[in-house]
């Protein structure tokens, strides 16, 4: 029986990649087009999630500042002078922006075991805000002074507030379809910080209860989707 020989690799080699039925010219601006479709299509879903998450932003921060009001109205002014603080430091100063990526790096440092967190913590996790509290709770059983907790309160608000401003100001800079992931995710990372400022002031006073917070911004949140869906589906 006669051998057969097959054709070697050159002879292919000059055949358009279309011949073939594969991604040429074609085939990849068609797949382009789909992929940026279906971005589209992920940034408005996520567009519609963040602004549904806008009930829980302002379920969260009404139900944090209703048991703030619990706790001794000087330290609740001392939170919010550091919050204005900032503000003001922010604004007419300095943009302390090397201050928070400092921060950033030490959680990169810390998460870099696992690689997902790496990215997502620096946003999340407010680092100077978390060191602050350890070392009150760390100061506070060896020095018996009632301006330290003053001093806290100061730093808290001012902490948390430096890293809620320059992770949006983060967010917003990177370009995306109708802000979906700006909206989404600043929404996200405020809701996250306020439930770890909430879980913070729990563990310093008695009289703030995190679960009384919690549940109050789970009625909170209940009552305007159920507004939002009564006078939708079931109008008057």
């Amino acid at each position: 029986m006669e051998k057969r020989e097959f054709p070697r690799k050159e002879f292919f080699k000059d055949i358009p990649e279309k011949d073939f039925g594969g991604g040429g010219e074609g085939g990849g601006a068609f797949g382009r087009k789909m992929s940026h479709f279906s971005s589209r299509i992920f940034s408005i879903i996520k567009f519609f999630c963040g602004v549904c998450l806008l009930a829980f932003v302002y379920a969260f921060t009404r139900a944090f500042l209703s048991e703030l009001t619990l706790v001794n109205r000087s330290l609740q002014d001392n939170f919010w002078a550091g919050v204005i603080s900032f503000l003001v430091f922010y604004h007419f100063l300095w943009e302390p922006v090397i201050i928070y990526r400092r921060g950033q790096k030490i959680l990169e440092w810390a998460f870099k075991f696992f690689a997902p967190l790496v990215k997502t913590a620096p946003y999340v996790l407010p680092i100077y805000t978390i060191v602050i509290c350890c070392l009150y709770s760390i100061l506070s059983f060896f020095v018996k002074n009632e301006e330290l907790i003053h001093y806290f309160m100061y730093l808290f608000g001012f902490s948390l507030t430096l890293h809620i401003i320059f992770t949006a100001k983060t967010l917003r800079a990177k370009q995306d379809f109708i802000k979906a992931n700006y909206l989404f995710g600043i929404a996200f990372i405020f809701i996250l910080n306020i439930i770890l400022a909430a879980f913070s002031l729990n563990l310093i006073f008695e009289r703030f209860s995190f679960v009384n917070f919690f549940n109050s911004a789970y009625v909170i949140a209940r009552d305007i989707f159920y507004a939002i869906f009564k006078q939708i589906f079931l109008p008057s």
